[in-house]
């Protein structure tokens, strides 16, 4: 990314988040916009910016900070050429990085495609792994029954712990994801003792 190219930041976020973010700008030459939802107009990243943008009503960051067409026309309205999610809300979000993309906007994080493997627990395992990186040992794959579970548990040696691996489409509960292949559980199972212990090494 050429710097020298950017002009104007608009930052996707808010409060002291958003103001690290345009204070590091300034110190690259670059504008600031903020974004703010209604309840946010006299928040203190919106004085600190060059210019602010209101985007949605009301005060739940689903209809103004998440909303991602708003955030798009508001960096299309205000001339920004980057945008900067900042920290949670849209940081995570692989297709808002590809829609920046498209746009011709440089998305300030990392490309869609790392956002997307880092997302998955396997594949970034699986990345972390052939980099070198010391990752917890375990199982990635489909338990097939108790039987089975108690086996790879053992193997890995106690304790243990299960994390599912992906939520099904009809899941309401919240908490712990699931998703069954074929009537099976598709989990992860690890022992986080030994994680430990190898850190401490």
């Amino acid at each position: 990314m050429a710097l020298t190219n950017l002009k104007r930041l608009l930052v996707a976020n808010r409060g002291e988040i958003a103001c690290r973010v345009m204070n590091s700008a300034r110190a690259l030459g670059l504008d600031t916009v903020a974004v703010h939802s209604e309840a946010d107009a006299r928040a203190k990243h919106v004085k600190y910016a060059d210019e602010a943008v209101q985007v949605g009503s009301g005060s739940a960051a689903t209809t103004s900070y998440l909303d991602a067409d708003a955030v798009l026309e508001a960096a299309r309205a205000t001339g920004a050429d980057c945008i900067h999610p900042g920290y949670g809300f849209l940081s995570e979000n692989a297709a808002f990085a590809r829609r920046c993309a498209e746009a011709g906007i440089t998305f300030v994080g990392p490309p869609a495609a790392a956002i997307d493997a880092m997302g998955d627990k396997v594949e970034s395992k699986r990345i972390a792994e052939a980099a070198g990186v010391s990752v917890i040992p375990g199982f990635n794959g489909v338990v097939e029954s108790a039987e089975h579970a108690v086996a790879v548990a053992e193997d890995i040696g106690y304790p243990v712990r299960d994390a599912a691996l992906a939520r099904a489409p009809s899941a309401r509960r919240r908490g712990g994801k699931t998703r069954r292949v074929d009537g099976v559980l598709v989990a992860q199972v690890h022992c986080p003792t030994k994680a430990r212990h190898r850190r401490d090494r």
